[in-house]
């Protein structure tokens, strides 16, 4: 019979200990990069799941921090000359928070700042206790579990912008404003995007106040509530479908540490191959910033977007006429 002290430790374990050994012993260094979540799967034959336990693990220890650019990389902060346990590190390193200021603001806004450096998956209720120098069950005063976490923040971040009551004259102007700072919005919280759903929209007062004003500015057009709530959705679509491109290219950087210019430089011998083959004599004349200029190809999809808005809007008001 096998007793719980002789069962094995679990795969994460096992590899979370020989990468602290490594880190404590000098032979990975503060500042170098790690392996990604995928090599370590590659490397020690887990999933993905069990990979991104172990680098979960080791930032909860202080051992690693994600730095934009770089990756994940061996924090700064390792003390290397003396071993640090599980929870050790976190208390070492944490800054000291009165508890009176540990309040519901104070927990979204800390989840909030982990998830725009590092992602929505690094977000954990034992890493935000860690950060805001907590025991992980006192959150819960706060928050149910993640999913409501997820769910707060995402309404804490819808209650940034400022929307103006009633805001610029004429339909065009309220939708190009509103479209903006939503545009605004999501290129600070990166994980945003991630985080909403068309289908099963979150219930939050901030993200509904925006939906009710999008509709408000359609007021007095003619059209029918069914196509009202099809604009507004279209509108935040386009906003969304830019900003997963965007968030696509910062986790790439942070996974590979390659950033696009140095990618497009080692793809350029390839790229000039193929441009300069005949095949594709238009694409050859492409600008090459026009492709990457997501603010521009933002800008653009709204302009042609409410181009056509206005065929509708037109065509309703002769109707009317």
């Amino acid at each position: 019979m096998t007793t719980s002290a002789q069962r094995p430790d679990p795969p994460y374990r096992r590899i979370v200990a020989e990468i602290r050994a490594r880190i404590l012993s000098g032979d990975l260094r503060p500042g170098e990069r790690m392996p990604s979540i995928r090599q370590i799967a590659q490397r020690w034959g887990v999933a993905v799941a069990t990979a991104t336990r172990v680098m979960a693990t080791l930032r909860d220890e202080g051992l690693v921090e994600t730095k934009v650019g770089s990756g994940t990389v061996v924090s700064a902060r390792t003390n290397q000359k003396q071993p640090v346990g599980p929870t050790a590190s976190p208390r070492a390193r944490q800054a000291d928070v009165p508890r009176e200021a540990l309040n519901r603001k104070h927990v979204l806004r800390t989840a909030i700042a982990i998830a725009d450096v590092e992602g929505l998956d690094a977000v954990s209720m034992r890493r935000l206790a860690a950060e805001v120098g907590a025991g992980p069950m006192s959150l819960y005063r706060h928050v149910a579990n993640k999913d409501e976490l997820v769910t707060q923040m995402v309404n804490e971040a819808f209650g940034e912008p400022e929307l103006p009551i009633p805001g610029p004259a004429g339909w065009r102007a309220k939708l190009e404003l509103i479209s903006r700072r939503q545009w605004e919005l999501v290129r600070r919280h990166l994980w945003l995007p991630r985080a909403v759903s068309f289908t099963r929209p979150l219930m939050v007062p901030n993200m509904m106040a925006h939906t009710e004003w999008t509709l408000r500015a359609l007021d007095g057009l003619g059209l029918p509530m069914a196509t009202r709530i099809r604009e507004a959705l279209t509108l935040h679509a386009l906003v969304v479908t830019a900003a997963l491109s965007m968030a696509d290219e910062v986790e790439a950087e942070q996974e590979t540490g390659v950033t696009l210019d140095q990618w497009r430089l080692a793809q350029r011998k390839r790229a000039d191959e193929l441009l300069d083959s005949g095949r594709f004599p238009l694409l050859a004349t492409i600008p090459e910033d026009a492709v990457s200029d997501l603010d521009g190809l933002f800008e653009y999809g709204l302009a042609r977007h409410l181009d056509g808005f206005a065929v509708l809007v037109e065509g309703q008001t002769r109707t009317r006429s």
